[in-house]
């Protein structure tokens, strides 16, 4: 049996955020999982501060089959450098293949993908999961809510839907490890 090791981890940019994550950020090599109960929530902007960090250091982003065009002023505007950010146009059935060669190949920083149509396999996730430990690289998985009661191997899942009371948001950690 492979002796458990301790992944390094990146500061998300909220402090109750690290707080509650184990290893107190973003793992870095590994799947994350965030479950939307809709798109437009913020979920981009839960990863900006870190997707900054990362350009910064020239690392590229690479964002697969987004569902919006890339708001370049926008991502400027949170300190991200655009040169470092790449953009893959791909459909629901080519996202896990792009997602898992970029991954492993170790060439990104962390890599984006939109599972928001149809359903995601297992095994499709565990090959990203992987992957992410391969390529040492962080993978974002952005899965719909409903795929919450579906187990998955992702070592983090966090859920970001909205609230009827609040304009804000309500994030929860799911399952880490």
């Amino acid at each position: 049996e492979a002796p458990a090791r301790d992944l390094s981890h990146r500061a998300t940019g909220f402090s109750a955020l690290d707080d509650a994550l184990p290893g107190g950020g973003w793992p870095e090599a590994a799947l994350v999982e965030v479950l939307l109960g809709a798109d437009g929530l913020g979920e981009l902007a839960l990863l900006l501060p870190m997707l900054a960090q990362l350009t910064q250091s020239e690392r590229p982003v690479l964002l697969v089959a987004p569902p919006y065009r890339v708001n370049a002023p926008a991502w400027q505007a949170a300190g991200l450098r655009l040169a470092q950010l790449h953009v893959i146009e791909a459909t629901a059935k080519e996202t896990p293949w792009v997602m898992e060669q970029a991954l492993r190949a170790g060439c990104c920083g962390a890599v984006l993908g939109w599972f928001l149509q149809g359903t995601t396999a297992d095994q499709e996730l565990r090959r990203l999961q992987v992957a992410s430990e391969a390529g040492q690289s962080l993978g974002i998985a952005f899965r719909p809510l409903r795929a919450r009661d579906n187990p998955s191997p992702s070592p983090l899942r966090l859920s970001l839907r909205g609230r009827e009371d609040s304009a804000t948001p309500e994030l929860r950690l799911l399952k880490c490890r």
